[in-house]
């Protein structure tokens, strides 16, 4: 059983350090993570993730005098990284981070206070407590000032010795915008700081892009570091900083470009006193070689055939001195207002162990997971892969669970509604539930999604109770008419109130008969229909009349006294064979898998199990104001069995032939599936025995509605036991890719709190 080894919500040091990584950066605009250490990592500002990008860029302070040498203002090196290929194809020739050698203070802690991580550095040969404290804008309802590509970082500096202490701070950093050796490369020295850029090239003009640093005190800037091979640059680097000197020079010739550049702030600080360097960061990158779709499923003609994905902020702002500008002139404000979102969430009487789920998880919104375009509009990938973003295009069915966006930011949130009903939708009602970058309108060569597209259906009803906006509600009827219709027509032709045709969803496969999970998505939409349809004068008898026989069915025919299950069915279905049937990826049939397809049914079913997300539909109804569409006792007797067979607090006995490392050996978590009652299949479903970002919050969150709280909090606890920054980053739930956009489920936890799901209009 894993062992807790700090308190929720509180501070990470010793081994809890080693892995923390917290994002900085406006949504859709770019990420620096600052870590636990005090160290930048991830850095990531060209609209892609870059997991192991770790550039030699540091701070650093010198005392005068015998009081202390020079120390980069960071930790020690966390032991995983001596081995880890950052920036490197090879792990084995010693040269891993170059500035890694260089001396550190001996201790750190760090403590989240969301959008704010703090680090404590201090060191016996130091006279002063050293504070970090890193942010970047993010205040709830303002996605303006919440998308800046822009970082702060302020070191505080506090004397509690009896003797004034003098000092030299400085910010060093290679030209992390420059395309080595490829030329176009340029470090300026702008006022107290410096400029990097990388300017475009006709094959590339996505390589354009800038980088700001610069401090609000008067500072000494180098922009024209030593030029040399080897390790020539930063031994010169670091005699400048052991000097304790402000070192002033003029910039480099254009045709052999500085590889970086430092600014220099000296401090005097009296006994007693306190100084705080404030280090405003800015990037730009006005395009990007990012575009997602084969083709133009309009006219080729389209204007936006051909282009490429571009930032929001790329439209807002001309370039990177119109952003610094901004910067500097609202700091002060943003601050404010961005502590003013800290103090009113951590003032909550939520547990400890929800207030940190919720708030790790809402670095998401900081992460390459996210992408905002020139319009304003978000396309989002389900996470990060290392190198590129993984699972492109909004995926309809991962982002039902994501809970934060429309409550923090609802004009945000409704433009993934307006994707889905505009461009993903064609005049059947047939939705692709992947978006295409630049957002315009797919193809519909490729079956629908039933969770993605009933989802989004429970989704407009709370976007329109959040809103109150009727107008827009009725823009989208016909729409959501067009979509309901058909999933009608595809899923449940003989009109049952229950989905019986294989139905695509969130486990990459088909389901064949009805389930507990997907039928109850269909009741939630029905009956988000039947509310919407009321309001707005429209007819809704039909809806109703499919709604009332398929709770019928749901709960006299799929639940078995326990938990609610699927009724596997092939042979008497319109699809027809399922080894001819049109399937994704890896259920193709092989003749060992025909032998079973006599025995059992089609591959990748679950049966008589009972799923987690077994009536994932009634949460969604719950949390997007639908309210109640089963039974609450059978609902009630359904989680708790869930929680019952599936969480578990050891896994080292459980086989999982599966994707392990989410959770295994001694760590807990909620196994997507068990069959407490027999009946495993030989292929359950893909994924069935792994542990899944996100699923574990929105059990847990429905458990706190239906009253069962404990059990709630016991889920969440087991989670976050694995997040304790030791072995997992703590910001970093990951599952298909780093910051898993379904680990937003997260935020509902506050809505089961409170006892409900309902949205107040």
């Amino acid at each position: 059983m894993s062992e807790l080894k700090r308190e929720f919500n509180g501070v990470y040091e010793g081994d809890c350090l080693k892995k923390v990584a917290f994002p900085m950066g406006g949504m859709g605009a770019g990420m620096i993570c600052l870590e636990g250490m005090g160290a930048f990592s991830h850095v990531s500002l060209r609209h892609k993730p870059e997991v192991a990008n770790a550039p030699c860029v540091f701070s650093a302070l010198k005392i005068k005098g015998d009081r202390g040498g020079a120390k980069i203002l960071e930790g020690p090196v966390a032991d995983w990284k001596v081995l880890y290929p950052f920036n490197s194809a090879s792990t084995g020739n010693g040269n891993v981070v170059a500035h890694f050698g260089l001396p550190r203070f001996e201790r750190a802690s760090f403590f989240a206070r969301f959008p704010f991580g703090e680090v404590e550095l201090r060191d016996e040969s130091i006279p002063l407590e050293v504070s970090i404290t890193g942010w970047s804008p993010f205040i709830e309802r303002d996605s303006k000032n919440s998308s800046l590509p822009v970082a702060g970082v302020e070191y505080r500096f506090k004397n509690t010795t009896s003797e004034t202490v003098e000092a030299t701070y400085s910010f060093n950093a290679k030209n992390i915008m420059a395309f080595g050796g490829e030329g176009g490369d340029s470090v300026r020295k702008i006022e107290n700081g410096f400029l990097f850029a990388q300017a475009p090239d006709e094959e590339h003009p996505e390589r354009e892009g800038y980088f700001r640093a610069q401090v609000v005190d008067e500072a000494s800037v180098n922009p024209a570091w030593f030029r040399g091979g080897w390790y020539d640059s930063l031994t010169m680097v670091w005699k400048d900083i052991e000097s304790g000197e402000a070192i002033e020079h003029a910039e480099c010739d254009e045709e052999s470009p500085s590889p970086g550049a430092s600014l220099f702030v000296p401090i005097s600080i009296p006994p007693g006193g306190e100084k705080v360097v404030k280090l405003m960061l800015s990037w730009y990158v006005p395009s990007s070689d990012i575009r997602v779709g084969e083709s133009c499923a309009c006219d080729s003609s389209a204007s936006n055939c051909g282009e490429t994905y571009k930032p929001w902020y790329a439209a807002e702002f001309s370039g990177i001195d119109e952003v610094s500008k901004y910067w500097k002139d609202e700091y002060d404000g943003l601050k404010v207002n961005s502590e003013a979102f800290r103090d009113s969430f951590y003032a909550s009487s939520l547990p400890p162990e929800v207030l940190e789920a919720v708030s790790a998880n809402l670095t998401i919104l900081k992460s390459p997971t996210i992408m905002r375009q020139s319009d304003g509009r978000l396309w989002c990938w389900e996470g990060c892969c290392d190198s590129v973003g993984c699972c492109a295009g909004s995926c309809t069915h991962v982002w039902n669970y994501a809970q934060a966006l429309p409550h923090l930011f609802p004009d945000l949130e409704r433009t993934l509604r307006e994707t889905e009903f505009n461009e993903n939708q064609n005049e059947a009602g047939h939705q692709n539930f992947r978006a295409w970058l630049p957002i315009r309108p797919t193809d519909h060569k490729s079956h629908a999604a039933a969770d993605g597209q009933l989802g989004g259906i429970m989704k407009l009803h709370r976007e329109w109770k959040i809103s109150g906006d009727d107008e827009w509600l009725r823009e989208y009827w016909s729409k959501a008419k067009r979509s309901v219709d058909y999933c009608v027509e595809t899923w449940d032709p003989d009109r049952k109130g229950v989905l019986e045709e294989p139905h695509h969803n969130t486990y990459d496969i088909e389901f064949w008969g009805p389930d507990g999970m997907c039928s109850s998505f269909y009741l939630g939409a029905l009956k988000a229909m039947t509310l919407m349809a009321n309001a707005l004068g429209e007819d809704f008898s039909e809806y109703q009349s499919l709604y009332e026989k398929g709770r019928k069915y749901v709960e006299n025919e799929l639940f078995n006294g326990d938990y609610f299950i699927q009724k596997i069915e092939w042979k008497n279905l319109k699809a027809g064979n399922p080894a001819e049937a049109k399937v994704v990826i890896g259920s193709a049939y092989s003749k060992e898998a025909l032998d079973i397809l006599e025995k059992e049914g089609p591959k990748y079913q679950y049966g008589e199990g009972c799923l987690s997300d077994g009536v994932l539909g009634a949460w969604m109804a719950e949390v997007c104001g639908v309210g109640e569409i089963l039974d609450p006792a059978m609902v009630k007797s359904h989680l708790l069995s869930v929680h019952k067979h599936n969480l578990k607090t050891d896994l080292s006995k459980h086989p999982n032939p599966q994707r392990p490392t989410f959770a295994l050996g001694d760590e807990g978590g909620l196994l997507l599936c068990s069959w407490p009652h027999d009946g495993e299949l030989s292929l359950p479903f893909v994924y069935s025995n792994e542990v899944w970002t996100g699923i574990e919050y929105q059990v847990a969150s429905h458990l706190m509605i239906m009253g069962c709280v404990e059990e709630g909090l016991e889920i969440v606890r087991e989670a976050r036991k694995r997040y304790d920054g030791r072995v997992r980053n703590p910001f970093n739930e990951y599952e298909c890719g780093h910051w898993y956009a379904r680990a937003m489920s997260s935020y509902a936890l506050i809505q089961g709190m409170r006892g409900g799901g309902t949205v107040s209009r």
